[in-house]
């Protein structure tokens, strides 16, 4: 058993590893939240928010999980019996799915294999199918954390302009905001469902939605119950830079400075580095001999690799609990699990938020360790193939 005499490697696709000026912040005393300087905090946190989701719209803020943001976004915008089209993508897709269903809406579910993302050609189908328009919104992960699969947000766009439908389009966000390429305005999305614990490197405790001109109209005549995730006193308060209720406040103080951070890495630069780093991981597990979950950009419509996680197939007949147990026992590390479908099958690699080369690389080097102390069958030089990919030597 290993001895942990340092900080705990924590390479789970979420909550992710909390960097030590975001600790700093939220370690500040906490203040008045009816107090002037809350509201300074408050709307700055309002306009730095925005500009990470690249959006002018509104946002909300609530203490809360993602799943508390998901209820926000469906019980703002529909009416009970309302149909939402979803698209099976992974365990999350099929939660959220659940949720619709749990509210009294009708979710209906273009099947999906968990290796790819969803598919625009299908959406298109089923809305133009859907001509009474009886499809009220449309309901998509963008980056599925339990496979490791990006769906195409702006081809989904495109699929629902395509179809001439008014549906709703609904984004979550939960694993991508702050790590993958991610643009409210631009990609047409009326609700974008976020929370604090992924890319933007905080404890859990916040849910977010950025919400469009469209959804706020929806919202007027949305009859699904509601209260404390009601949107319109939300915004009200929150234009004086206060909450209906108490805040998190010095969640707040964390949030304010994790996303200081991201602006001055640059989005793009953010977007750039998680890139670099999702590459640099699938040249090890390739180098390993093993098989990512995501099938391959271009065998499947709108699906690309993730840049925050890697879902890597176990081989047959050997179980990715037992390797993560091992690995957590010897060197102090944790990987993500495989959820529901595919429990046991696959572990996650999480490489996204605070996170720079060397920590890829002893995460790699720990997990090339603990395939060989598991017996699970693999080649060497997954590190070897990493470092090649960080430093541009990959083709030599």
């Amino acid at each position: 058993m290993s001895v942990a005499s340092s900080r705990h490697f924590l390479q789970i696709p979420g909550p992710t590893n909390v960097p030590d000026r975001v600790l700093h912040a939220i370690a500040k005393p906490t203040i008045d939240h009816r107090g002037p300087d809350f509201a300074d905090l408050a709307l700055e946190v309002f306009d730095k928010l925005r500009a990470v989701v690249r959006t002018s719209a509104d946002v909300v803020i609530y203490p809360s999980s993602g799943t508390g943001a998901w209820e926000a976004a469906l019980v703002n915008t529909l009416s009970p019996g309302d149909a939402v089209l979803m698209c099976e993508t992974g365990h999350f897709s099929g939660l959220w799915s659940e949720l619709a269903s749990t509210l009294g809406l009708r979710p209906e579910t273009i099947a999906g294999d968990w290796r790819s993302g969803a598919d625009p050609g299908a959406i298109e189908q089923r809305l133009r199918a859907d001509t009474e328009h009886r499809i009220k919104a449309v309901a998509v992960v963008h980056n599925e954390t339990s496979t490791g699969v990006v769906s195409d947000i702006p081809a989904v766009r495109a699929a629902l302009d395509a179809a001439d439908h008014p549906a709703l389009l609904l984004v979550d966000t939960i694993s991508s905001l702050g790590s993958v390429d991610y643009r409210h305005d631009d990609w047409g999305v009326d609700v974008t469902i976020s929370c604090s614990q992924k890319g933007l490197m905080l404890p859990p405790g916040i849910g977010i939605n950025a919400i469009s001109a469209k959804a706020l109209l929806a919202a007027r005549s949305s009859t699904l119950l509601k209260s404390y995730w009601d949107w319109q006193p939300m915004l009200d308060s929150g234009k004086q830079g206060y909450f209906r209720f108490t805040p998190p406040t010095n969640l707040l103080f964390g949030l304010r400075e994790a996303l200081s951070m991201l602006l001055e890495e640059g989005l793009d630069e953010v977007v750039a580095r998680h890139d670099r780093h999702a590459a640099a991981t699938r040249a090890a597990v390739r180098a390993w001999g093993l098989e990512i979950l995501c099938r391959e950009p271009g065998t499947a419509p709108g699906t690309h690799h993730s840049s925050a996680l890697t879902a890597v197939v176990m081989p047959p007949g050997h179980d990715a609990d037992d390797l993560r147990e091992i690995i957590l026992d010897r060197f102090d590390t944790s990987l993500g699990a495989g959820l529901s479908k595919v429990a046991k099958k696959v572990f996650r690699i999480g490489h996204l938020g605070a996170f720079n080369d060397a920590t890829l690389l002893g995460t790699l080097g720990v997990v090339e360790a603990g395939l060989g102390l598991a017996g699970v069958p693999h080649r060497t030089g997954g590190v070897t193939a990493a470092i090649a990919e960080l430093t541009g030597r990959s083709g030599e």
